[in-house]
């Protein structure tokens, strides 16, 4: 078996996600894009936290093909930052490829 290691999450400015503990994600792992758009279809608003205890959360998919970090619907990229856009919350690492 391959065991593929994912991206890192290596900072979330998104302070109202329930995985978000003290600006980082504490999701197992999260879910990028639309199709079309970066956002972080994992976002979550609850007013109760995720622990910050457990470890940071990695990139499982990414559905943004137009990202140049896409490869196969997985992301390439080393780490990822998710940010507010909007009203929303994207992956602020999204490259147009």
């Amino acid at each position: 078996m391959k065991v593929t290691k994912m991206p890192m999450v290596s900072a979330c400015a998104v302070h109202d996600c329930a995985y978000n503990g003290h600006g980082n994600c504490h999701a197992r792992a999260i879910t990028v894009g639309d199709g079309a758009h970066p956002r972080c279809d994992t976002f979550v608003v609850a007013a109760a936290h995720s622990n910050p205890n457990t470890p940071v959360a990695g990139v499982g998919a990414c559905k943004v093909v137009a990202c140049s970090l896409n490869s196969d619907l997985e992301c390439r990229a080393q780490s990822i930052r998710v940010g507010y856009h909007e009203r929303h919350a994207d992956c602020l690492t999204f490259t147009k490829g």
